[in-house]
């Protein structure tokens, strides 16, 4: 058999950092160990996340708008330190030991929280009046749920790319399995999410919140169990040195240059002789394209470029590395149409639960369902849409489109934007009848109306439709349009659009708070809900999402897939 059917095409080593070997390493059976971590994370996360607004409501005594913002500001900071994770990974760690590392601080946070929930001392004392934290107890909470933030750091950008890097790009029959690796890799996640807005809420709400967060620390543990045990089966990319540091490299040369004049023939720009590999560790090499002409001076090889034989490289680059910076200005406009629609999914954790605390929430004579568990609704959605789309969605539009995914990945993500306009359409219709009932009954000091919490199914099941489509979508094109030396890093900026969704989420609430509060008012989302226009709100964010869809369409229409040349040894 010849060498290069023997051992993958793409760089790619194994734990004992040899080539790795196609048939004994990567594929589903390293991925299984990859998507069983991933669920079993998810569910850690979401089982602690889901509810945590209605903990700091319950346990830290925070009102409404103090405790939506808390959870956001939190969950926009668990999207940003993705970017830590990420360059340690493309840099110096590698994907492998990035993930294993900052699963333990993320053990560490989990623990912690656990005990402030449970352990006499770190526990809020609570009686008939309410919970009365003391200011170490709160900043326990506090601590913990950082740890937890700047552990999934370490995972969250890592991990998808981490499964994509089991299947060889240049393996034609590989890379199809990794476009469907993105549906699984999300279904995976949402089987975690569906068990934490069902059993682990259900637990925080009738059992205790010792129990309730007890329960996602174990399953963290084992999620750094199913990790490890399949480190035999794992295909590792190598790191390749400091992203940041190429791209300053890149800038201070150009700016140097900037009275240099580009050649018409591009062949007379500065690349490595090699047919195939460029000079960066474990990255091809990408064709030269002509938007963003000013970088490329950065490449142009003057007299003064080389001193006694050797490259200065903040004097001289290569191509690729002047390319590697152009995929990264051209991901930009894509990235940031995403933040209004994280913006739009972060309101399952904050506005949609305190709209459904105001719902009728008995199943039956004495079940009652805590409103933080409808999310169940939008995993079932994404459970549903997720092998849908994979199985048939995918098929027909291949036949219409002779794409091999069927759609391009920036029609995907733009399908998924016009879904979640409907999703914030509904839930504005839905609060416009609530807030009619309360009026019309005069219901308005009323804790939960005789309305069923389950009208809020189709604005959850929206947003799982849109998730499908938009997030893993995104995932996918992140991965597939990063230089192949950035991918964890690119992976983490599509990470930050969440972080920025729900931090602009905050800003807006703040906002809309501090405006509609004028003049003694109550505003649209006083305490008591049934008093304010939580509808006008949903309405602000449907319009945000039109105006950003159309954005989009201009964005996608003008952008350019990146080129790359052959495959590397």
């Amino acid at each position: 058999m010849a060498e290069d059917d023997i051992y993958t095409k793409d760089g790619t080593v194994d734990i004992h950092k040899k080539p790795a070997v196609k048939k004994k390493t990567g594929n589903w059976k390293a991925c299984r160990f990859i998507l069983g971590n991933e669920c079993c994370e998810r569910l850690a996360y979401y089982g602690m996340s889901t509810n945590l607004v209605n903990y700091l409501q319950i346990r830290l005594n925070m009102d409404n708008v103090a405790a939506s913002n808390t959870v956001t500001s939190w969950s926009g900071t668990c999207y940003l330190t993705p970017l830590i994770g990420a360059f340690l990974a493309d840099a110096y760690l590698g994907r492998f030991w990035t993930i294993a590392s900052f699963s333990i601080i993320y053990v560490f946070g989990m623990t912690l929280l656990t005990l402030a929930a449970s352990i006499p001392g770190l526990k809020p004392s609570c009686d008939s009046s309410g919970c009365h934290p003391s200011g170490g107890q709160t900043a326990a909470t506090f601590i913990a749920l950082y740890l937890i933030a700047l552990g999934t750091g370490g995972i969250k950008p890592c991990v998808s790319s981490f499964g994509a890097d089991q299947f060889d790009e240049n393996d034609e029959a590989e890379r199809k399995k990794k476009s469907s690796f993105f549906n699984w890799f999300y279904f995976s996640i949402n089987v975690g999410a569906m068990i934490a807005s069902s059993v682990l809420v259900w637990i925080q709400m009738n059992v205790g919140w010792g129990w309730g967060f007890g329960v996602p620390a174990v399953a963290m543990a084992i999620a750094v169990v199913f990790f490890f045990s399949g480190s035999s089966l794992y295909r590792l990319q190598k790191p390749a040195g400091s992203p940041l540091t190429r791209i300053l490299q890149v800038i201070v040369a150009a700016c140097r240059k900037h009275r240099v004049q580009v050649p018409e023939d591009k062949s007379l720009l500065h690349e490595t002789a090699d047919d195939i590999e460029s000079k960066i560790e474990g990255s091809r090499k990408l064709e030269h394209t002509n938007n963003f002409k000013f970088l490329d001076k950065a490449c142009v090889e003057t007299e003064n470029d080389r001193i006694k034989g050797l490259q200065n490289e903040w004097r001289l680059c290569t191509v690729t590395q002047v390319e590697e910076l152009k995929s990264i200005v051209r991901l930009l406009p894509v990235w940031a149409s995403g933040i209004v629609f994280a913006a739009v999914y972060s309101q399952m954790s904050t506005m949609f639960v305190l709209q459904g605390n105001t719902l009728d929430q008995h199943i039956g004579p004495s079940f009652k369902i805590p409103s933080a568990s409808l999310s169940i609704f939008d995993t079932i959605s994404v459970l549903f849409w997720a092998p849908v789309y994979d199985r048939f969605i995918v098929p027909i539009a291949r036949k219409f489109t002779n794409n091999e995914r069927g759609f391009t990945q920036l029609q995907r993500m733009g399908i998924g934007l016009a879904i979640s306009v409907f999703s914030m359409v509904t839930a504005g219709a839905l609060e416009v009848v609530r807030l009619n009932y309360v009026r019309v009954n005069n219901l308005y000091d009323v804790e939960n109306i005789p309305m069923s919490i389950f009208w809020q199914v189709p604005q959850y099941f929206f947003i799982g439709c849109a998730e499908v489509f938009t997030f893993i979508g995104q995932l996918e094109f992140f991965y597939d349009q990063a230089p192949d030396a950035m991918r964890s890093m690119m992976a983490a900026l599509s990470l930050t659009t969440v972080g920025l969704g729900n931090y602009l989420s905050t800003l807006l609430v703040t906002i809309v708070t501090k405006v509609t509060t004028r003049h003694g008012k109550l505003g649209w989302i006083p305490s008591n809900l049934n008093m304010g226009h939580l509808d006008y709100f949903f309405w602000l964010l449907a319009i945000l999402s039109v105006v950003n869809f159309f954005v989009y369409l201009l964005v996608a229409k003008c952008y350019s897939y990146k080129r790359v040349t052959g495959h590397l040894h």
